[in-house]
């Protein structure tokens, strides 16, 4: 075989450099790529009071401002979400999927668990966005969609004016670029999860995601996954995927050493909640790490503080290093046992678990109020929201006994423009006195809903003595009419108010714990140090409307349809009719039915009488079609003249 030419040679060599050039760039440009972008991954266990236990994932996934350009290839980051930030130029956005409600008296209302993670039933939906105030209600509407598509929701519900409205102050501080919106109603299943899971880089196929077990996850209590994002041009953007969880142990493993009259807290581990073990980390994650978190009134009860095992309970596996909160005040104490989950593998899983010894009673700190919310009034013309505040005196725990101090609270409420409330008929009662607006409310904004076009919105600063021991807040309104198409498919349930929103900007939930090298990286406890304000969410409230029969349009089609189709299928069918063909089948007809007869005469020996000669089938035939007509044209008179009455 004949060598190459010198040309041919310099082309080839020419083009294989230029590919091992274009190789090293790419690689060199994937490789601070691939540093930009972080992925963490925490878990987060507690034992409840009321025997059940907590279980709260946190996911981060970070991007540089450099790796979130527009265009750029991400490694670990969701490609979807950056462009979902850049398409819609979102600063901040949070959404909420949440089936049950937090329990505050039970599950604690005064730690950065239920101020940042506890949800209202449903779907809640906000964002801030980085443009003229004139364009953020196109944009929230296409975002709306968007996100629909992504996490196979009905959020894009929340697209029309009536579903959503603007807060100033009441929800969070903003320069009226926020947006808010929520569906009392969604339903929540495995259909929103999958597409939440996609957004990770492993998904639930390696690392902590691998222990959500969908049977253990949708049989609990309460569930709730909420994606936040945040995005600004200094350090990039910042997702957050939390999954919070309360369950019901089914293991009782702990024995009764004494006679007591307390109750022994069931004994659970990471495979009695989520029916597997952990074993091992994504292979992409920067850090993995697992957490119990054990109430300071826990360890003090037991004697040895911040031990992992002692006299009341022992965890299934030692912790690699025991946190104890920096803060003295025993409101908000708490100790935290870590897990590095990169010493673990599928020889050596990891279970994390606690076995409780005695029966112990203790109970979480609650927030300064119990905010409940309900209907007063009957019928359906009009009625009466109630909101009510209960003391927990945790103000004496913090403050002091003093009672000449004062409580702020900041309400927040949207009422559908169907709901038209009178807000000059504000009522307050302290201990059951009626009280002065002016004496409690020390500032308020209100946005009047208008019909089928704006919802109504209350923001409502409140001042309540310290010394007060109970509140009610109540507001008439009157229920309006929808037009048929405004319907949903089960109107006959009620028409669903959300939840109000209930602000103690006075009391800080956050927890500091000691800083360290490995602590540091851990998203979940920058997050619990962070200032967050103690809020509580209300109940769903459930107005029955006027709502007419659905039923009638249903058998008043029926009828009609019936009715037409017999009168044209016979008007039809006498007008098209042929009638010679018709005589002659008949003619045709009597000939057989004729010679079956007279055959049978003859063989009996009997005598046939000719038929009768004003009997033709002819005269036969012309009586029957004007039988019909005349019914026909009958039934057509009737109708008419009914129609018209």
């Amino acid at each position: 075989m004949a060598a190459p030419p010198p040309a041919l040679r310099r082309l080839l060599l020419l083009l294989l450099f230029s590919l091992l050039l274009l190789a090293s760039v790419a690689a060199a440009a994937a490789a601070p790529a691939a540093e930009e972008e972080e992925f963490t991954e925490e878990l987060l266990l507690r034992p409840l009071p009321d025997r059940k236990a907590l279980a709260h994932f946190h996911f981060r996934s970070s991007a540089s401002p450099s790796a979130a350009a527009a265009g750029r290839h991400h490694h670990v980051f969701p490609k979807a979400i950056a462009q979902l930030v850049q398409q819609f130029h979102i600063s901040e956005l949070e959404l909420s999927f949440t089936q049950g409600r937090w329990n505050y008296e039970q599950w604690g209302g005064y730690d950065p668990m239920s101020t940042n993670y506890a949800k209202p039933p449903g779907v809640e939906l906000w964002a801030a966005f980085d443009l003229p105030l004139d364009e953020i209600d196109a944009t929230w509407k296409n975002l709306t969609h968007t996100l629909s598509g992504l996490f196979c929701a009905s959020i894009n519900f929340l697209e029309s004016s009536t579903a959503f409205s603007a807060p100033r102050w009441g929800f969070k501080l903003n320069e009226g670029n926020l947006r808010y919106g929520a569906l009392p109603r969604e339903a929540v299943c495995t259909e929103n999860l999958t597409p939440w899971l996609k957004l990770l880089p492993c998904r639930d196929k390696a690392g902590i995601a691998s222990l959500l077990y969908r049977p253990s996850i949708y049989k609990g209590y309460y569930h709730s996954q909420k994606l936040k994002l945040t995005s600004s041009q200094s350090f990039g953007i910042i997702i957050d995927q939390t999954l919070t969880v309360v369950l019901q142990p089914d293991t009782f493993r702990g024995q009764q050493l004494h006679s007591t009259d307390g109750q022994l807290q069931p004994s659970w581990s990471m495979k009695d909640l989520f029916n597997t073990k952990l074993s091992g980390k994504c292979r992409v994650s920067k850090s993995s790490r697992v957490f119990l978190e054990i109430e300071n009134d826990i360890v003090d009860k037991s004697g040895t503080e911040a031990s992992w095992t002692n006299e009341l309970f022992v965890l299934s596996t030692a912790p690699d290093r025991v946190l104890k909160e920096l803060n003295n005040m025993d409101a908000q104490s708490s100790s935290l046992y870590e897990y590095d989950v990169s010493n673990y593998n599928n020889d050596k899983p990891l279970d994390v678990g606690i076995t409780w010894k005695l029966p112990l009673i203790w109970s979480c700190t609650p927030a300064p109020y119990h905010a409940n919310r309900f209907l007063m009034g009957s019928g359906n013309e009009r009625g009466s929201i109630a909101l009510s505040f209960r003391s927990t005196n945790l103000h004496k725990q913090l403050f002091g006994s003093s009672n000449d101090c004062s409580i702020k609270a900041v309400v927040f409420q949207v009422v559908p423009w169907y709901v038209k409330v009178y807000y000059h008929s504000l009522q307050i009662f302290i201990d059951g006195n009626s009280k002065a607006i002016s004496e409690v409310v020390e500032k308020i904004h209100v946005t009047p809903s208008e019909d089928k076009h704006l919802p109504g919105t209350l923001e409502m600063l409140l001042r309540l003595p310290c010394s007060m021991e109970s509140a009610t807040l109540s507001l008439d309104f009157d229920k309006g009419f929808l037009h048929i198409d405004e319907y949903p498919p089960d109107a006959n349930q009620g028409f669903d108010i959300p939840s109000a929103l209930v602000t103690f900007p006075e009391f800080n939930s956050s927890r500091s714990y000691p800083e360290g090298d490995t602590l540091f990286l851990s998203p979940l406890l920058q997050t619990f140090k962070e200032d967050g304000v103690v809020k509580s969410y209300t109940e769903v409230l459930l107005v029955p409307l006027t709502t007419p029969d659905f039923s009638m349009p249903y058998n008043v089609i029926t009828f009609t349809c019936t009715v037409l189709a017999l009168y044209f299928g016979s008007l039809l069918n006498a007008l098209r009719r042929r009638i010679g063909e018709e005589e002659r089948e008949l003619k045709k007809a009597a000939v057989k039915r004729g010679l079956i007869p007279l055959l049978i005469a003859k063989l009996r020996g009997k005598k046939v009488d000719p038929p009768p000669q004003g009997s033709s089938p002819t005269s036969l035939l012309s009586t029957k079609l004007l039988l019909k007509v005349v019914f026909v044209a009958v039934v057509a008179v009737s109708l008419h003249y009914l129609s018209n009455s």
